[in-house]
């Protein structure tokens, strides 16, 4: 009997984390469109849900975000991957001094104004041995930068161009460079706390240990999965088997005591720098499946917003995200300085550099096990606060950032733009139109001094028809022996599909996609058939896939 209620219970548990995932993705999803429709970032949305969800109402408490930690590592893995395959070879020989110098000024300047300000107020509270060892902690975590929050932004956006190459790479590598910091000053830390029994090249022994046993193991994971794809052609497949290797790498990753971003994210450059052709299918089944993910792990890292609000806490929290924000921005800004980056990325970069996020918290809930008592419970808050407040302001400033360097809309894609217009914003008015009581010699008068292929018939009142085609005038004179008394009203097709200026001009597409057609009449409403255009779908592609390429190029070239 108690083993039945064990299960009942475990199986309602189940649900419930479920039920909470379900909320959670959907409220998540309706705050995010909520606040674009507001021109805010939708991970703003998506962390305010969470802390409505958590800290306010409490629908997702402390051991919900605990039981989905497997999750989120999942999420970083995914994000992982997604980085990697931005960090194509091209862009370290055009960019790799550039992205060193910037990475290693911004990340150290950060990492000293917030030590050298929070080991000042620290001072005031303990003595000077706690007060380093809490400072060059909270100066390591501060160097991260948060790299999904900052791509999803630059996924929503659609951006492209130096500034946007620049911040992929810089994000994808502090990672790495907070890590290094992280391990060099939780050694000093633990030194001045009294735990010297820990050696300090011990612990910079196990830094280079994770650092490039991540990077090994992503390698040798991308390798694996290049040659699966390489023997795949159908999408669901490749979708599996990259998932698959995804989760394989986090696996590794997680039983060597590896970094889960860095080994994913070196699966994702081994994977787009070995087949860049080939892996392009897997990086878009992978974004395709992706969001739902993002949307539930930025809900749990808004459920963490909990923690006390003394004077103490919210003082040295001013101090950690004013140092960040200083540290970053003139970090950034000397350092493309000093590698001769272009204006854009000197003036704007620092805006892109401000989130933080689960890399923070991971180091900091790490940092958390060598304080105890009062101290680890003012750090965690003083982190949380701080991590929290940096990621709602630093998507709005990455959003302003990358706006005012002109680089929003650039990596748009055919499919985007198509969203965009109406049938009205494509439609050809210029055709040559056809009168039903054309005779057929006039017809082909019109037909050979004209460069078209569809020909609208319209009778006295200007009102559609038919339509004539050139096949329709091949076949008439293949099959008819008299033509003088021929008008266009005999040799004319129906129209078996009309559009309307203001329908979307994806529907039309699907439509004319539907019926195999290349040719739409436009008429001006349902209710009333005055001609007014021709869509022709073919050309209008070959418009659009040309704007596609003059932004890209544009943004390229800058």
């Amino acid at each position: 009997m108690n083993e039945l209620l064990a299960n009942i219970s475990a199986q309602s548990e189940q649900v419930n984390i479920i039920l909470l995932i379900g909320i959670a993705i959907f409220a998540g999803t309706v705050g995010a469109r909520i606040f674009q429709k507001l021109h805010i970032p939708q991970i703003i949305g998506y962390v305010t849900t969470g802390v409505i969800l958590g800290p306010l109402l409490n629908v997702i408490s402390p051991q919900t975000i605990e039981t989905l930690e497997p999750f989120n590592l999942f999420a970083l893995g995914v994000i992982g991957f997604l980085i990697g395959g931005e960090l194509k070879r091209e862009i370290f020989v055009k960019f790799g001094r550039q992205v060193i110098a910037i990475l290693l000024f911004e990340g150290l300047a950060a990492f000293l104004l917030v030590g050298g300000s929070c080991f000042l107020v620290l001072w005031y509270f303990y003595d000077w041995h706690m007060a380093l060892a809490l400072a060059v902690v909270f100066g390591a975590i501060c160097a991260a930068t948060d790299p999904a929050s900052t791509m999803n932004v630059l996924w929503e956006y659609k951006t492209r161009g130096p500034l946007t190459t620049m911040l992929t790479a810089i994000v994808a590598l502090d990672d790495a460079l907070a890590l290094i910091l992280y391990i060099a000053s939780i050694s000093l830390a633990t030194f001045l706390i009294g735990h010297k029994e820990v050696g300090f090249l011990k612990m910079i022994f196990h830094s280079f240990y994770e650092v490039i046993g991540s990077l090994g193991l992503g390698l040798a994971v991308g390798l694996i999965l290049r040659w699966i794809i390489k023997q795949l052609d159908d999408d669901e497949k490749t979708l599996i088997f990259t998932i698959s290797t995804i989760v394989l790498s986090i696996g590794l990753a997680i039983s060597l005591k590896f970094d889960v971003i860095l080994s994913s994210m070196a699966c994702g450059v081994t994977l787009v720098n070995f087949s860049p052709r080939r892996s392009l299918r897997s990086f878009e089944l992978i974004r395709k499946f992706s969001p739902p993910i993002y949307v539930l792990f930025f809900v749990i890292i808004g459920a963490r917003m909990n923690v006390s609000m003394n004077r103490q806490v919210w003082l040295l929290a001013a101090v950690y995200v004013v140092g960040s924000i200083v540290g970053k921005t003139t970090g950034s800004y000397w350092g493309a300085v000093y590698s001769k980056a272009v204006p854009t990325v000197r003036k704007y970069l620092g805006f892109c550099l401000y989130q933080q996020g689960t890399i923070a918290i991971a180091l900091l809930i790490m940092a958390s096990h060598r304080f105890e008592g009062q101290v680890k419970d003012m750090m965690l808050s003083v982190i949380i606060v701080g991590v929290f407040i940096l990621q709602f302001i630093g998507p709005l400033l990455t959003k302003i950032g990358v706006k005012k360097a002109g680089e929003v809309g650039m990596n748009i894609t055919e499919e985007d733009l198509i969203k965009t217009h109406s049938v009205g914003d494509v439609t050809d008015e210029k055709v040559p139109v056809i009168s039903a009581g054309m005779s057929l010699g006039e017809v082909v008068k019109v037909v050979s001094s004209t460069d078209s292929f569809y020909y609208p018939v319209v009778d006295n009142d200007k009102k559609l028809i038919g339509a004539v085609t050139l096949d329709d005038i091949r076949t008439t004179f293949a099959t008819q022996e008299l033509n003088d008394w021929l008008v266009a009203l005999d040799i004319m097709e129906p129209i078996i599909a009309k559009v309307t200026p203001d329908m979307a001009l994806s529907e039309a597409f699907e439509k004319a996609r539907h019926l195999d057609i290349e040719h739409l009449p436009v008429i001006v409403s349902s209710e009333d058939d005055g001609f007014v255009g021709v869509l022709d779908c073919r050309a209008v592609h070959r418009s659009l896939s040309a704007e596609v390429l003059s932004r890209q190029q544009r943004a390229d070239n800058v």
